[in-house]
């Protein structure tokens, strides 16, 4: 059995330190093979943001893949933002925007989405897209196939439709033809999980986004509260399975505690998804 966390948006800097020390207990007790930070991992890009942030995934001791979100380059820093928009981001996780983690089980493979001309639109070009699908096709047939962009593939609310990522609909296409199983992405502080090959947008492969909440900010939105994925996957003999985990921050008990569950048979294995749970519509 494979064990991913997925964590997104902390907005270090903004961050509820009981939060951040239940996040931190939840993923020592779980022992992940990966954690996966799907970006905005600080509030302004500043250096004691970036050096909360590594603290905290030093604290944990688990593989970890990061990738940058909007947030991670200066906003009001003109002369960094131009001339080294990540340069405080490669101080604190490397100098790698698109991380890689291969185990024989799990692939993760990062892109980076932030373009900071843009401000807080994301996009993926050709090449990142065709990047993407040349590592898949070399992974094995048994692993978990796991995409990392920080905005997001996929909206279920009207007013998010501006933040979808630019070019996501050619990038689902391939990465779905590539045989990628999940996209998993962040930036709207809204936790779901839901199919992207249906009747009215056919991919030649079932391929689903997981988008993460905030794991530990204060900025969270409409009540929605702080909350991280847990992603289990159980190697194949005949067929796969994806268990997608949402985890809850409970205020009274001060703890993160599983909630809503949805179950994804893998379709390269010649079964259709089929969600199970209470997912939200």
């Amino acid at each position: 059995m494979s064990l991913i966390v997925q964590i997104s948006d902390p907005h270090f800097g903004t961050e509820r330190p009981d939060v951040v020390a239940a996040l931190q207990d939840a993923i020592v007790g779980l022992r992940p093979d990966l954690v996966i930070l799907s970006g905005d991992v600080t509030q302004r890009a500043r250096h004691r943001q970036f050096t909360a942030a590594r603290r905290f995934v030093d604290g944990y001791e688990r593989p970890t893949l990061v990738i940058p979100g909007n947030h991670d380059v200066p906003l009001f820093n003109l002369f960094a933002r131009v001339l080294d928009p990540f340069g405080a981001y490669r101080r604190a996780f490397g100098d790698d925007l698109e991380p890689e983690f291969d185990n024989g089980h799990v692939l993760a493979i990062g892109v980076n989405t932030v373009r900071p001309s843009r401000h807080k639109d994301g996009a993926v070009s050709d090449e990142q897209i065709e990047r993407v699908c040349r590592r898949l096709a070399r992974a094995r047939e048994e692993q978990l196939r796991i995409v990392v962009t920080h905005q997001p593939v996929h909206v279920i609310r009207e007013k998010d439709i501006a933040n979808l990522l630019v070019n996501h609909e050619r990038a689902i296409a391939a990465w779905a033809a590539a045989g990628a199983d999940l996209v998993l992405g962040g930036h709207i502080h809204l936790p779901y999980v839901r199919p992207l090959d249906t009747e009215k947008h056919r991919l030649a492969n079932p391929l689903w986004a997981v988008q993460a909440g905030t794991a530990v900010s204060r900025r969270i939105r409409e009540g929605i509260g702080n909350s991280f994925h847990v992603i289990r996957h159980e190697a194949p003999r005949d067929r796969g399975a994806c268990v997608v985990e949402q985890w809850d921050y409970g205020e009274g008990e001060r703890r993160f505690v599983a909630g809503v569950t949805t179950q994804i048979r893998l379709g390269r294995f010649g079964q259709q998804p089929s969600p199970t749970g209470s997912a939200p519509t």
